[in-house]
């Protein structure tokens, strides 16, 4: 499978997406809160963003994806 990522975040309130590239579908949402979590942690990397080397992009992706699953299998109560 190839992803896209579509990133808005010099926004008041920014996103990042990870979009299934042939169909359009969204695999996975981050919005302000996990954005600046991310950060905090020193787990995004801005600069590969705009990398367009496959093997930096696809390690970013894999990590979001982590991310993301670690983040919906918190206890509700927490939120870091």
């Amino acid at each position: 499978m190839t992803y896209l990522i579509d990133a808005w975040l010099d926004r008041p309130h920014p996103y990042l997406r990870i979009l299934h590239r042939e169909t359009g579908a969204v695999c996975a949402l981050l919005e302000e809160d996990a954005l600046e979590e991310l950060r905090d942690q020193g787990e995004l990397d801005f600069a590969g963003l705009n990398s367009s080397e496959p093997l930096i992009l696809k390690e970013l992706v894999r990590n979001l994806f982590l991310f993301c699953y670690a983040r919906a299998l918190r206890p509700a109560h927490e939120t870091h």
